[in-house]
């Protein structure tokens, strides 16, 4: 029964929600993309740029909690849909900014309609996937992140190369095509997208009922010992929901302020608009397939805290290794080895929150830990255009971002200790998280 109903879910739920996250991502880092048109027709400085490309995470940290908040209560298929058709109308509009002050503006709403998708799809498929297959289920469902920019940016630099079609600039061109797949994927979602296992029409009545029993016995056994039948604004309080929330902030900054630059750091191997988007995709090549391999062994190994450590080294000796050299395809490998460490560590991250929270405060607490740990979203392409800007080079801020991941790997040896400590662990095993307690 758990092999049939796993296969069904993995076949009829994650691959809706990935190609929605993978939209997600291709519209809020075509920026990076549009930069190369974008940043010379408006007289963006790079800081100015790097604010606003990165504003968009404020308005993001703002409306995550809420945002998340309503669609435990109004069911995934309403405000998933509702989410994605206000992000693809705010993308499209992109395309008609005239300046620093409008740029803002439209960055700041984006993250706004965006807010509650991803810690969203998280509590969705904490609502469907036993604890057993959570972390690999999540795995794939991040799979859409790099793989995003493997699709996306070719076909945004062959868009950038539309410049003057229809009297439209080739940057216009990138927000308006890219906005249009989230407003049919939002159709898609409203009537394909089942709430609960309940409203799954292709799982049989047996397999209804063993989904929601066991979901059901995971969430009171967690609920009991998290104390999650109060208000779920106490577990944003908890010691430990806000120790995650500053060490997620680690990925954004640096998967950000790598993934938003990296066009520009290409351009500088004198390239075209398309090879610029060929280029830039092979680092999330390796890092989609370091995102299959290394959190199924780091299920086998039962070691979370070692393997994201690990995870985060790996991404800045890549980071700092493209500093020392000008060999575009040397430094193009150390950036594909650091989109391996920085990307890899995520889903191995994301599956220890569901073991702290239960109930609608884990759809609370996942919310704060994205939406606070994002902050870093705004913090690294603004901190890189600004290093850029007093340097005149992209070096110093690579190095910036190393010290970025090595602040994560420490966190991750922080995090055993402050996560086993109170219940005697030595080891570094999964089970070993404990659940929150009230604050």
């Amino acid at each position: 029964m758990e092999h049939t109903v796993m296969r069904k879910v993995k076949r009829r739920v994650v691959p809706l929600l990935a190609v929605c996250y993978l939209i997600s991502f291709i519209d809020k880092t075509n920026i990076g993309v549009a930069q190369l048109g974008m940043q010379d027709a408006l007289g963006l400085s790079d800081a100015a740029f790097g604010f606003g490309a990165g504003i968009f995470f404020v308005g993001y940290f703002l409306f995550e909690v809420p945002s998340n908040l309503a669609l435990a209560r109004f069911g995934a298929r309403r405000w998933i849909a509702r989410i994605m058709i206000t992000w693809g109308v705010i993308v499209i509009l992109t395309a008609l900014v005239r300046g620093q002050g409008s740029f803002n503006v439209l960055r700041f709403l984006l993250g706004a309609a965006e807010a509650g998708f991803y810690p969203g799809a998280l509590y969705y498929l904490s609502r469907w996937v036993p604890a057993a297959h959570r972390g690999k289920i999540i795995g794939l469902f991040l799979l859409a992140n790099p793989v995003s920019t493997v699709i996306g940016a070719p076909v945004m630099g062959a868009l950038l190369g539309m410049h003057g079609f229809l009297g439209v600039e080739g940057w216009q061109w990138v927000f308006i095509i890219t906005g249009v797949p989230a407003l049919v994927l939002a159709a898609v979602v409203f009537f394909a997208l089942p709430d609960t296992p309940r409203d799954a029409a292709w799982l049989t009545v047996q397999e209804r009922t063993w989904l929601e029993e066991t979901i059901t016995a995971e969430q009171a056994e967690t609920a009991d010992r998290a104390g999650a039948h109060g208000s779920p604004w106490r577990a944003l309080l908890d010691r430990r929901v806000l120790f995650l929330c500053l060490w997620f902030a680690a990925f954004p900054t640096a998967a950000y302020g790598l993934r938003l630059w990296l066009p520009t750091l290409i351009d500088e191997f004198d390239v075209s608009s398309f090879t610029n988007g060929l280029l830039n995709a092979v680092p999330f090549l390796f890092a989609a397939a370091a995102l299959y391999v290394w959190p199924r062994i780091a299920a086998r190994s039962g070691r979370s805290y070692r393997q994201i450590a690990g995870c985060t080294l790996v991404g800045a000796v890549g980071l700092a290794g493209a500093t020392l050299t000008d060999r575009p395809v040397v430094e193009l490998a150390f950036i594909s080895v650091a989109a391996v460490g920085i990307f890899a560590g995520q889903p191995i991250f994301w599956a220890l929150p569901s073991r702290l929270l239960a109930g609608v405060n884990a759809a609370a607490g996942l919310a704060l830990i994205n939406s606070v740990g994002n902050l870093g979203g705004f913090a690294g392409p603004y901190a890189v255009g600004a290093i850029k800007g007093a340097t005149g080079s992209l070096g110093p801020a690579m190095l910036f971002l190393a010290a970025v991941m090595v602040f994560a790997a420490v966190m991750s040896g922080i995090a055993r200790t402050l996560f086993d400590r109170p219940r005697g662990r030595s080891s570094d095993t999964d089970t070993a998280v404990p659940t929150v307690q009230e604050s």
